[in-house]
C-alpha cells in the first residue's frame, strides 16, 4: 500500500478505491439508514465526502493524462467516464490504472 503512494498512478488508483468505496458505503449504509431507520445524518455526512473523492479523481484524471500524455481516446475518456458509472472505479482500476 505504501508503495502506491509514491507514485502519482498510485495515488489516482488509491484515489479510484476511495471514491467506489464512498459510494459503496453511501448506497448501502446511509441510504437505508435515511429511508428505513429515518436518520438522514449519515446522508449529509458521506454525501459530501463522496462528492469530494468524486471531484478529487476527476481532477488527477485529468491531470495525468495531461502529464503523462495519454490518449484522450485510448486510455482519458474510459477512465473519466469510469467515476460516472456506479462502481466503475473498481473496473477502470482492474483494467487499466493497474497495467500503468
Amino acid at each position: 500500500m505504501t508503495d502506491l503512494l509514491k507514485t502519482k498512478t498510485g495515488r489516482l488508483r488509491i484515489l479510484a478505491m476511495l471514491e467506489g468505496i464512498s459510494l459503496l458505503i453511501l448506497l448501502f449504509v446511509a441510504v437505508p439508514f435515511k429511508y428505513f431507520l429515518h436518520r438522514p445524518d449519515f446522508v449529509s455526512i458521506m454525501g459530501p465526502i463522496h462528492g469530494t473523492l468524486f471531484l478529487l479523481f476527476l481532477f488527477n484524471t485529468l491531470s495525468m493524462g495531461v502529464e503523462q500524455r495519454w490518449k484522450f481516446r485510448e486510455t482519458t475518456w474510459k477512465v473519466i467516464l469510469a467515476c460516472f458509472i456506479p462502481f466503475g472505479t473498481f473496473y477502470i482500476d482492474h483494467k487499466i490504472l493497474s497495467r500503468i
